[in-house]
């Protein structure tokens, strides 16, 4: 058994191993072992329509998609992809990583200037696109974006694609490629700002994509029923690589349906999945969920906010499959921590688990860097295979988030038990100082969370003449429930010093959301400098 910590400073098991492998050596070996092995589904609602590829042929389209862009591109360039979950666009994941050309995927929810942004910052040559999406005149928004963006030089249609491919030289020779090679930029979910471009290596995306679906117990040739975006790592890393690495099958939703999603986990006896909150709840609350065959999951994960244990309970219970919580962010592959199956219940809603393979992790001094001594509050950091190597043409942003020893500082607070279980307290910039005082939102908000009349809530500094902040908070009641500010007041103030407790309370339908489901704290602190919230 391994001695209790006394600092906060743990470090990964070394099984599985971190390995040297690109992203194409990954797709390679599982088309060896199992060429015969479906590997894709196109899960689109008429059953007539549903194309699959085996692994041999996934391998093909991807080799076929690396000579197409080599056509067109030179190893180094960036190519963007906007488009929702596309089965093209898990060929263009592999095809780019074959040619060493950088994908830079875009959230198919922007509009011009968001584009523009990504396109001029990333400097992309060439942008894969649908037509539209969701009401989104996407490839009209891009050619009227085009002349801005100086470096541009392709839009490239996925109504187009066949053309696209019969463009390359089939007997073209692909590049040599290294685990070290950049292969994404990844733009940061900007929960307190405008994003980042994260640049991400082989190395950390093969290995992370692969060790999440291992801690998360999915079965070797199972089946992911796969619904999170693709443009988010959480699609493109834990689960089309997760079911690479397990030689699993993708079971493909073009954008999460709950009611398409249960009739597949159905037809193709899916039995894993990964989604964030909000869709699992979606899954459970659905009409379909009690007539539907959910019997055959296995592995069921979630990440990117806080899961309530009333809601980990439900799931494991329901579902009767154990649950996962992952932990990390863009910069890190994205995972760096994560719950077991074999975690108690109040692990699994209480803490994000211990660290990955092959990763350290620390709580340090947010002020001096120093690892704090167990059960103490700090900065959650993190170093090893999986942190990105910069900030794409963003050295002050780089240096600021990775440190000289190699620390991602991520901007999380934590506090670590002496098993290397880490406890999530907040975000060091949604840190409230009232009067000199400290105030954790995450301490308010699962409070919140545990009261039935709320369905969702966010605890928001605001600015004061008198204190420095404020302490607001923003609720969203649960389905049927009234909203009472006087009772949540008086509910709150049996737990917390009165300086905790909100003073300002907002009622609000819906919160400003990331791509990936985290609450943009940032917006609604703009919101309501703005005067867009009226105080209950």
């Amino acid at each position: 058994m391994t001695a209790p910590l006394t600092m906060s400073h743990a470090v990964g098991p070394s099984e599985p191993p971190v390995r040297d492998l690109t992203l194409g050596e990954l797709l390679r070996e599982a088309a060896a072992e199992v060429p015969d092995r479906t590997a894709l589904v196109a899960g689109r609602p008429d059953p007539s329509d549903r194309p699959s590829w085996t692994y041999a042929e996934l391998l093909t389209e991807a080799e076929r998609t690396a000579r197409a862009l080599l056509a067109r591109f030179e190893p180094g360039e960036r190519v963007a992809v906007w488009a929702l979950n596309l089965p093209e666009w898990i060929m263009l994941e592999f095809g780019c990583a074959m040619a060493g050309v950088v994908l830079v995927t875009v959230n198919p929810a922007f509009r011009g200037e968001e584009l523009r942004y990504v396109l001029n910052q990333s400097r992309a040559a060439g942008l894969f696109v649908m037509d539209d999406a969701r009401g989104n005149p996407m490839l009209a928004t891009a050619r009227d974006v085009q002349p801005d963006c100086s470096e541009l030089r392709e839009i490239i249609r996925f109504a187009e694609w066949d053309d696209f491919l019969d463009g390359g030289d089939p007997t073209a020779e692909l590049p040599t490629i290294t685990p070290d090679d950049p292969v994404m930029i990844q733009y940061t979910s900007g929960t307190t700002g405008f994003p980042k471009g994260a640049l991400l290596l082989h190395r950390g995306l093969a290995n992370n994509g692969a060790h999440t679906a291992d801690r998360m117990g999915v079965p070797s040739g199972g089946t992911f029923v796969s619904f999170m975006p693709l443009f988010h790592t959480g699609g493109c890393v834990c689960v089309t690589l997760g079911a690479v690495a397990s030689r699993s099958t993708s079971v493909l939703l073009e954008a999460f349906d709950p009611g398409l999603a249960l009739e597949l986990i159905e037809t193709y006896e899916g039995n894993a999945m990964l989604g964030v909150p909000t869709m699992l709840v979606a899954l459970i609350e659905h009409p379909d969920f009690a007539t539907r065959n959910t019997s055959h999951i296995q592995a069921i994960c979630s990440g990117g906010s806080t899961v309530p244990a009333p809601l980990v309970r439900r799931l494991e219970e329901e579902l009767q499959a154990p649950f996962t919580i992952v932990f990390g962010q863009t910069e890190c592959s994205p995972v760096a921590s994560m719950t077991n199956t074999t975690d108690t219940i109040e692990d699994k809603a209480g803490t994000i688990g211990d660290p990955m393979p092959g990763v350290e992790n620390a709580v340090v001094d947010p002020e001096t860097g120093e690892i704090l001594p167990v059960g103490q509050i700090g900065e959650f950091v993190t170093r090893g295979y999986h942190v990105m190597s910069g900030y794409f043409e963003m050295p002050d942003a780089t240096a600021e988030a990775i440190d000289a020893d190699g620390w991602l500082h991520t901007g999380d607070l934590c506090a670590m038990d002496d098993r290397g279980y880490c406890t999530i307290e907040g975000r060091l910039k949604d840190m409230i100082i009232r009067g000199g005082e400290n105030i954790y939102p995450r301490e308010l908000e699962d409070l919140l969370y545990a009261h039935p009349s709320v369905g969702d809530a966010a605890i928001v500094g605001l600015p004061d003449e008198t204190w420095g902040e404020t302490v607001g908070a923003f609720i969203r009641p649960a389905a049927g429930e009234e909203f009472d500010k006087d009772t949540l007041f008086s509910y709150l103030r049996e737990h917390l010093a009165p300086h905790k407790t909100p003073k300002q309370w907002f009622e609000v339908e819906a919160f400003p959301l990331t791509g990936s489901g985290k609450i943009q704290k940032f917006v609604l602190r703009e919101q309501w400098e703005k005067g867009l919230h009226t105080e209950a």
